[in-house]
C-alpha cells in the first residue's frame, strides 16, 4: 500500500486552526470533523484528508453547485500552501454532496455517451470545474465507441464527448482581456 502524503497528523491541527479562525468571518454556523479519506468513488476520487461540514448552515455552504464550500476548499488549500497537482487529495463535503455530485456526473457521462454514439453528433456539458470534468472523462474511459475532450477556457471550460473518429470542433477564440481604468 502507498504512503499517503497527507494525515491528519500532518495537516489536520493547521486546516482546523485556519477554518476556526475563517468561518466565524464568514458568518455561517457550521461544524466540521476533519477524518481520514474514505474509497467512496475508487477510480473517480479518493482523498487522503475528507473535512466534512454539518450545522445549521450547510445550506449556504450548498448554494449554487457548492460554489462557497468549494471557495472555501481552495481557500484552505491556498492557506496551507498545498500545491495544486494536490488539490485531489484533500476534500470538503458536507450532506455527502460530493459523494452524489460524482454519481449524477458519472451517469449523466453515460447518458450523453450513449446519445451521442446513437445519434452520432457530439454533446457539449456546460462548464465545470476541473475535478468535474475529470470524473466525466474517468466515467466514459471505457467507452469504445465515444471520446472526450475538455475545451474552452477557464472559468467557461466544459467537456465535449464525441463519436468515435469524428474530428474535433475548432477551439474557440479565448474572451478577450478587459481593460480597466487607469
Amino acid at each position: 500500500m502507498s504512503q499517503r502524503k497527507y494525515t491528519i497528523a500532518k495537516i489536520g491541527a493547521r486546516t482546523e486552526e485556519f477554518l476556526k479562525r475563517i468561518l466565524p468571518l464568514m458568518g455561517v454556523n457550521v461544524r466540521f470533523e476533519i477524518t481520514e479519506g474514505e474509497e467512496l468513488h475508487p477510480g473517480f476520487e479518493n482523498p487522503e484528508i475528507r473535512v466534512k461540514f454539518s450545522g445549521h448552515d450547510v445550506p449556504d455552504l450548498l448554494e449554487n453547485k457548492a460554489e462557497v464550500l468549494l471557495a472555501l476548499e481552495h481557500l484552505t488549500m491556498e492557506a496551507l500552501r498545498i500545491p495544486f497537482e494536490d488539490h485531489s487529495r484533500i476534500c470538503f463535503d458536507a450532506n455527502d454532496h460530493r459523494m452524489l455530485r460524482i454519481e449524477e456526473l458519472r451517469q449523466s457521462a453515460v447518458t450523453a455517451a450513449e446519445r451521442v454514439r446513437d445519434s452520432k453528433r457530439p454533446f457539449r456539458f456546460n462548464p465545470m470545474n476541473s475535478r468535474e470534468r475529470r470524473i466525466i472523462h474517468l466515467a466514459l474511459r471505457d467507452f469504445k465507441e465515444v471520446r472526450s475532450e475538455s475545451e474552452g477556457f477557464e472559468p467557461r471550460r466544459n467537456v465535449v464527448i464525441y463519436p468515435e473518429g469524428m474530428p474535433s470542433q475548432p477551439a474557440s477564440a479565448p474572451p478577450p482581456m478587459r481593460r480597466g481604468r487607469r
